[in-house]
């Protein structure tokens, strides 16, 4: 017989070597190779439920029909954004997240919410009297009808494949995978060779059976998805679930999804009788009470499909130490720096000797580049410490000539700004061709450079 044969993996990348190493040759981390065992391909598998034992044969790409993926509806407006339109039949979904951020909670309605589906709830770390009191908080009336999810508190996952059978599904959620176990790997729960295998057959009753699974998952100290980078390419989609515990609104994001867009964003208020989906992110991005205070500026952002309206925050003040300091939260520090050195070179604003922190309101983080602008504004606010109009949003890309680019959808961009009140918005001069200013109640100012935008902010 094949002997078992010991190799090491990387926790952060998932590469393998015969021997330990201190540095990853993959992705340059230190200390991250743990040892697992590697069975042979002879030995004992456990096999899912309903599995076809039929042989797939090469199929021609022309013979192949595909038309537009059934989904199911979970009922929640965010969930379906961000998943791209609902749960894919047969799909793998792994939702990670901080402890406590609400990741059960959110599940557990998103179930409740699916009446006429058979969903098979299974916890490895709480008792189904523990999930019936949550499932009271969330005042959702199939908590008592027949047509509540079924709960299972088990943790071998040759035990939850007998349920499984007797079951038959329509949607399995597991929580979390870091407490399931195989009998076919010598290890604990919550080991890379235990999570690697659960996953694994869970992806393979998935495929086989079209039922979608949704897996949640544990959060190391770094932020990331616990276990190796393997776990994370072999599901359909990453969903992550962020914000501060300490706050109401929670942020969720998709870092990879196999039949949607990742540039989708789901925001949720965090309240007493479960979360409840924002239509409206302008609504907690923006300050409420009207007063003008130097440093912070309005940008018009659109993550995905969504735009929206979201603050700017910043703080420039004499550096207390010899060196400046550079602070960003919700933005990226290196085009932070870019921007201050733009201002510093084609502007005439000294600034090397000031230390800045810039702020992104509500506690997310975005990436869109038309913000720039918005950065621009709040910098220069606080330096001269005069506030930008309550009136006034903007939108546009700064090049490192000091050019402000054009942006994409700006139509969509403007209509936000309309909606929400603002009386004027600064966007690129490129964007006004074919756009009719007279279809807009808000006034259009375009900019070609900084200083002619700047100039219309401060005059």
């Amino acid at each position: 017989m094949a002997k078992e044969k010991t190799v090491y993996v990387c926790s952060h990348c998932g590469q393998e070597s015969p021997k330990w190493v201190g540095k990853c040759p993959s992705c340059g981390q230190w200390n991250t190779y743990k040892e697992m065992t590697v069975r042979p391909a002879n030995s004992h598998r456990h096999t899912a439920p309903d599995s076809d034992a039929r042989q797939p044969h090469p199929v021609r790409l022309a013979d192949i029909t595909a038309g537009e993926e059934p989904r199911h509806d979970t009922h929640d407006a965010e969930l379906n954004r961000v998943l791209g339109g609902g749960l894919v039949p047969g799909s793998l979904i792994l939702l990670g997240g901080e402890p406590g951020i609400g990741k059960s909670t959110l599940l557990l309605q998103t179930v409740l919410h699916m009446a006429g589906h058979t969903v098979l709830y299974v916890s490895g770390e709480e008792s189904e009297r523990q999930i019936k009191l949550r499932a009271d908080r969330l005042k959702n009336p199939a908590t008592s009808s027949t047509e509540s999810p079924l709960l299972l508190c088990e943790t071998r996952l040759e035990h939850i494949f007998t349920h499984i059978r007797n079951v038959r599904p329509d949607l399995l959620v597991i929580d979390s995978i870091q407490t399931l176990s195989t009998e076919t790997v010598d290890s604990s729960p919550g080991s890379i060779t235990q999570i690697r295998e659960c996953a694994a057959a869970l992806l393979k009753y998935a495929k086989e059976s079209g039922v979608p699974v949704i897996l949640i998952g544990h959060i190391t100290k770094e932020g990331s998805i616990a276990g190796p980078k393997v776990l994370e390419h072999i599901v359909d989609c990453v969903l992550q679930f962020e914000g501060d515990r300490h706050y109401l609104y929670r942020i969720l994001r998709s870092i990879k999804n196999r039949f949607g867009s990742t540039a989708e964003l789901g925001i949720y208020e965090m309240r007493s009788d479960g979360l409840r989906p924002v239509d409206n992110p302008s609504e907690l991005l923006l300050t409420q009470d009207g007063e003008e205070l130097s440093g912070m500026a309005v940008a018009a952002a659109i993550e995905g499909i969504r735009p929206f309206l979201i603050e700017t925050q910043a703080l420039v003040s004499t550096a207390a130490y010899g060196t400046p300091q550079r602070s960003a939260t919700g933005f990226d520090l290196r085009r932070l720096n870019m921007l201050l050195a733009v201002l510093e070179k084609r502007v005439g604003f000294k600034l090397a000797q000031k230390d800045v922190f810039l702020n992104i309101a509500g506690g997310i983080r975005v990436a869109d580049p038309a913000i720039d602008l918005s950065v621009i504004a709040a910098v220069l606010s606080s330096n001269v410490d005069t506030p930008v109009g309550r009136d006034i949003c903007m939108a546009g890309e700064v090049g490192l000539s000091g050019e402000i680019r054009p942006v994409t959808r700006i139509a969509q961009r403007i209509a936000e700004a309309q909606k929400l009140g603002f009386a004027r918005i600064v966007l690129p001069e490129a964007n006004l061709k074919g756009l009719d200013p007279g279809q807009y109640r808000i006034e259009l100012v375009p900019a070609g450079r900084v200083e002619h935008a700047l100039r219309e902010l401060f005059g």
